[in-house]
């Protein structure tokens, strides 16, 4: 199903955290979609191919920076505010790029007079839930500083919301697509090397996950639609059709062509070894993957689907194989680098060792 072509403002949008998985994704949705000005900021520099687009201005900074995003907010009409502090920083970048700077970007763009504010969340505000479907309303609660970070941060920027001053806050499942490495750069590596992969536990367990043109256009309609008061609320985001683990993690290595499966490994063991690999820093792992990774994991998009009219596109395994394809055409950009970011593959640690065994 496609959504009716949105109608942007005229005059400048501002994303935050231009430059990572979800800011290029954006703006290239922005600038596709008719925007006449697209603003980025992000303490890494822009360079993509887009750059060279007269619509676009890029700048190096950080949200923390009060005196940078006010020069950038002055005429603003809308903000998506994309930056973050991703799990594998220190709690004190966390705490203080995500909850601080997501303050900043906020009360900035309310002192402008934009009207339309929308922050990306996470569903990791959910922490490990005891039931699914998950619903906007149920409790909750953080799994370490980021989660704790990403709750602390949409109560202070709901608190500023106000006629006038729509915010939208949007909780996305974990989005993949171009650009998109990170924790899902296990996964291609070891299928493009022609090995299997591990589930935690046996991969019997529903995981939603997203496609991130699916979240693009959700943040479309969080600009763009009519009703304000639709607009100044909260949203799950995630993929409609989704299968389990094994099956969707399966059509990766399937389309690697090596003939690999995944493989079922003691889901309690397997977490109590990845504590103390994630204690001495030997894994790219954090506790909030590895503890959801056996379980079932999937929220309701239901009011997101009702009020806002969305609907997304991609399956699971659409929105795998797109990264898939993605990432097997763009090897040789990244190949060697490491990072914490989204936009390169994690370093895999110790866990490199246990591909000889897939």
């Amino acid at each position: 199903m496609s959504l009716p072509a949105p109608t942007l403002p005229a005059g400048p949008v501002l994303v935050t955290g231009g430059s990572g998985f979800l800011g290029i994704n954006l703006i290239r949705w922005l600038l596709t979609h008719g925007a006449t000005e697209v603003r980025s900021l992000d303490l890494v520099g822009f360079d993509y191919p887009e750059k060279t687009d007269p619509r676009l201005r890029a700048v190096v900074g950080d949200v923390r920076d009060r005196a940078t995003v006010r020069a950038l907010m002055a005429g603003c009409w809308g903000v998506v505010h994309c930056a973050a502090a991703l799990p594998l920083c220190t709690e004190a970048e966390i705490r203080s790029t995500d909850v601080e700077g997501a303050r900043v970007v906020a009360e900035e763009a309310k002192a402008a007079g934009v009207a339309r504010f929308v922050y990306i969340s996470s569903t990791a505000v959910y922490g490990i839930p005891d039931h699914h479907p998950i619903h906007e309303g149920d409790r909750l609660e953080g799994v370490g500083p980021y989660g704790e970070s990403k709750i602390a941060a949409e109560g202070i920027v709901r608190a500023l919301d106000a006629p006038g001053f729509a915010v939208c806050v949007l909780r996305p499942k974990s989005f993949v697509g171009p650009e998109r490495l990170g924790v899902f750069a296990l996964l291609y590596d070891w299928a493009y090397t022609g090995h299997g992969f591990p589930m935690i536990g046996d991969g019997r367990n529903r995981y939603q996950l997203l496609d991130v043109e699916d979240l693009c256009d959700a943040i479309g309609l969080a600009l763009t639609h009519a009703d304000e008061a639709a607009v100044r609320d909260v949203y799950n985001v995630g993929a409609r059709q989704f299968a389990t683990m094994r099956e969707d993690w399966q059509a990766v290595l399937d389309a690697a062509g090596h003939g690999k499966r995944v493989r079922a490994t003691p889901a309690r063991l397997v977490i109590a070894a990845l504590r103390v690999l994630e204690a001495f820093r030997l894994s790219p792992l954090y506790r909030w993957v590895y503890e959801t990774a056996p379980q079932d994991s999937f929220v309701s998009v239901e009011k997101l689907c009702g009020r806002l009219g969305w609907e997304p596109r991609f399956s699971n395994r659409d929105a795998l194989l797109r990264n898939y394809a993605w990432y097997v055409a763009n090897l040789d950009r990244f190949r060697g680098q490491s990072g914490k970011t989204h936009r390169v593959p994690w370093k895999q640690g110790i866990l490199a060792l246990a591909k000889r065994f897939f």
